[in-house]
């Protein structure tokens, strides 16, 4: 009874993807809004690839766990999903 939301974010250099990842607190709030009548928990995930290792996401990285969203970098688990 949940829906996973997973926005892919692929980046080769500095751009307005940047700021976009600071959007997931609101993204993941009007999902819910629109999914809880329905009964369903919503989870929000990021997929992102290499370029979001670098040490100068850290902070945005940890503001997205910091409002309940997550992220991963290239592959998200099967076990995230409840699959496995």
């Amino acid at each position: 009874r949940t829906v996973y939301v997973v926005e892919k974010k692929f980046q080769e250099g500095s751009g307005s993807v940047d700021e976009k990842l600071q959007t997931c607190d609101f993204k993941k709030k009007i999902y819910q809004k629109l999914i809880t009548p329905t009964g369903y928990e919503t989870n929000y995930y990021y997929l992102l690839n290499d370029w979001y290792d670098q040490v100068q996401y850290n902070d945005v990285k940890e503001y997205i766990m910091s409002v309940g969203c997550k992220f991963f970098i290239n592959e998200i688990p099967l076990e995230e999903f409840g699959i496995i």
